[in-house]
């Protein structure tokens, strides 16, 4: 970003409304975003005026300026109460993307309120980065007991050898179970939340309904964790901030439940795909054992948000070819920045063993994720990858990797599906079916994995997973 001695943007630069604003989610953004990206890019520069659902908005696509939004808090703010547009009342009140934003909430808070919120977060979440804690641990065991688990139900259904959709099937509700698990959600907050989340991750015709009931279910878990406190990440949050409502502490457990799971899945999802479309640096990391390496490189090339949450300028700043207005709202695009970044420094960035950890899969600057959450959302991808590949001798795609199916939007593009044909290895114990073919019945789960009193029932949620995953249909008919 240049600094220049005006004030306020000179005389005669084109404001955001005066230029043409070419739609930005198309048919053509969904099957191809990077040439869209590329076209942008060529036309405009580093900063492109973009249509998000006939609103107006800057897309910014280079590496050095986005890294500049992400960092610059004093210029770039994340409360929405700065967007002239919306301030002056020509935002339509029906705009798709204003209800998240108006979510009062610590990944829109500025300043103060953001620094405070975000400590306590940190504190709460503490127990659960440090895999030596018992509660660290107990998360980590149960991440790979649930993919075990998982797997088997995929065994139990199709066989040894045969068919599976691993977003659908696998990774999804795998992060549902996580969440349930890290969220401390009895059996009957549990069935209710993680298929309201599932149905609002898919934005489906109930996705607005149940997105409504999902922010109900998470203020009666914080209700419930308040009365009864336990070792899990609400109970650890009224812990570090006693002076959230319920209802501020749904806020936070709704966006929180939103992040992991769509966008770790999301990373899931890349990292499997990188390995099975035979990206070669992601399969010699693999191979390498390097796990986390394998995630980076699948983070540089598909990140899982492609596009951050908007910034709002302060003031009138140039960045780009461009003269930003106070007011105006900014979309730091982390997929095109990558883009730029694998350009500049393809032989290095591509060809090399050794990740630069370039990639803004997390952010960047003050509103980067926090690093207990990243440690955490780090270990599940690592172990849900690293599970199918223990257990799979074999694994492909039953779809060339141009024609799998994605859903793109302004912030996340994800796989719909990731449809592959399996072979089990020969030392998996998910060739030993967990219950008959076709039966409505999870795999059994160890005593040790059932707190006292029944908070939890994993094996009740594997079933109603099961019913969602499979259609309850059965087998072999």
């Amino acid at each position: 970003m240049e600094t220049h001695p005006f004030a306020a943007a000179p005389a005669g630069s084109p404001t955001l409304e005066s230029l043409p604003m070419e739609p930005l989610l198309t048919s053509e953004f969904d099957v191809d975003p990077g040439s869209v990206y590329e076209r942008l890019r060529s036309t405009y520069g580093p900063v492109a005026p973009v249509g998000l659902m006939g609103v107006p908005a800057w897309l910014v696509l280079d590496y050095r300026e986005v890294l500049e939004v992400l960092r610059n808090e004093s210029v770039w703010r994340r409360d929405v109460r700065h967007w002239r547009t919306r301030a002056e009342g020509r935002l339509p009140r029906d705009w798709p993307l204003l209800a998240g934003y108006e979510v009062r909430q610590t990944m829109f808070f500025d300043d103060e309120e953001h620094r405070h919120a975000r400590l306590s977060y940190h504190s709460a979440m503490r127990p659960f980065q440090d895999g030596h804690t018992p509660e660290g641990w107990e998360l980590r065991a149960a991440v790979a007991r649930y993919a075990d688990e998982l797997i088997a139900m995929l065994a139990a259904e199709s066989g040894t050898t045969g068919f599976a959709d691993l977003a659908a099937q696998y990774t999804r509700p795998l992060l549902l179970m996580v969440t349930t698990k890290l969220f401390g959600c009895p059996v009957e907050l549990g069935d209710e939340m993680v298929m309201d989340l599932w149905r609002m991750l898919d934005g489906g015709p109930d996705a607005g309904p149940a997105t409504g009931r999902a922010l109900g279910a998470m203020t009666r878990l914080a209700a419930h964790r308040r009365s009864r406190p336990g070792e899990d990440l609400t109970s650890y949050m009224l812990l570090s901030d006693p002076s959230l409502s319920d209802e501020q502490l749904g806020r936070e457990l709704f966006m929180n439940a939103v992040y992991l799971n769509d966008i770790t899945g999301n990373m899931v999802c890349n990292t499997l795909l990188e390995v099975l479309r035979g990206n070669a640096t992601v399969r010699r990391s693999l191979s390498n054992g390097q796990l986390g390496e394998a995630v980076n490189r699948a983070a540089l090339v598909n990140p899982p948000t492609a596009n951050l949450c908007f910034r709002f300028a302060a003031r009138d700043v140039r960045l780009g070819n461009f003269w930003i207005r106070a007011g105006d709202i900014v979309s730091p695009s982390v997929a095109a920045a990558h883009r730029d970044l694998l350009a500049v420094g393809s032989s290095h960035i591509v060809d090399s063993t050794i990740s630069t950890r370039a990639h803004l899969a997390w952010g960047a600057g003050p509103h980067q994720c926090p690093s207990a959450a990243r440690e955490l959302a780090g270990t599940i991808v690592t172990t849900a990858v690293g599970r199918i590949f223990e257990h799979f001798a074999r694994a492909e795609l039953t779809l060339p990797p141009d024609q799998l199916p994605w859903r793109s939007g302004p912030v996340v593009r994800g796989l719909r599906l990731l449809p592959v044909r399996y072979e089990l290895s020969a030392h998996s114990a998910a060739r030993v079916p967990a219950a008959r073919r076709g039966d409505d019945v999870a795999p059994p789960v160890a005593p040790s994995a059932v707190p006292a009193g029944g908070e939890r029932s994993t094996s009740g949620l594997l079933g109603a997973l099961r019913r969602l995953m499979f259609g309850g249909r059965k087998s072999g008919g």
